[in-house]
């Protein structure tokens, strides 16, 4: 720590409040705790905290995000894909190169039933640097848990941009098709 005062309990959860409902782009915790002071550790702890107290915030790939209500209106579907791991980069590219934001994966546990992470990767970037962080932790994707089934939600400024990105997923073989 540096000889910055570090800021206790209470005001250190409302500096953190202020800090991510300014921003419209998500906050390292290593940079929250950095601004407050106190280590990584604590900011993991605050940020539980703020969510018990019913906080919209989301911890991303890229760091923790308010989530403001008052976000732009546009378009957002649930779509069913499958495919191995070493093809998750492709899906994901294919995605935001349609203009797309990919918010979340969703997988069915059979033990723990439907588990949910967040994604938030709006281009070809976040979406190198949400990879490196998978390879370089030794993490899996929640979709090896389920022979590559998972679920998307997907958010774009209109249904027609949705529906090209969706035929564009099935033309690439990712898309799960449903027998109608």
């Amino acid at each position: 720590m540096s000889g910055k005062q570090k800021l206790l309990g209470e005001e250190r959860r409302k500096a953190i409040l202020d800090l991510l409902r300014k921003e419209d782009k998500p906050i390292k915790g290593g940079q929250l705790a950095e601004l407050t002071n106190v280590s990584r550790q604590v900011i993991v702890n605050d940020i539980t905290l703020l969510k018990a107290k019913n906080e919209p915030i989301m911890a991303t790939s890229q760091g923790y995000l308010y989530i403001s209500h008052s976000a732009p209106a546009g378009a957002e579907r649930i779509v069913a894909c499958q495919h191995p791991p070493m093809r998750t980069e492709e899906e994901l590219n294919l995605l935001v190169d349609h203009g797309l934001t990919v918010k979340d994966v969703t997988i069915e546990h059979s033990v723990y039933g439907d588990l949910t992470a967040s994604i938030m990767v709006a281009n070809r970037v976040e979406v190198a640097n949400f990879i490196e962080k998978i390879t370089s932790t030794g993490a899996s994707y929640l979709s090896e848990l389920t022979e590559g089934v998972h679920l998307h939600t997907l958010v774009g400024v209109n249904e027609n941009q949705l529906d090209k990105a969706e035929e564009a997923l099935k033309k690439a073989g990712f898309l799960i098709q449903t027998n109608e």
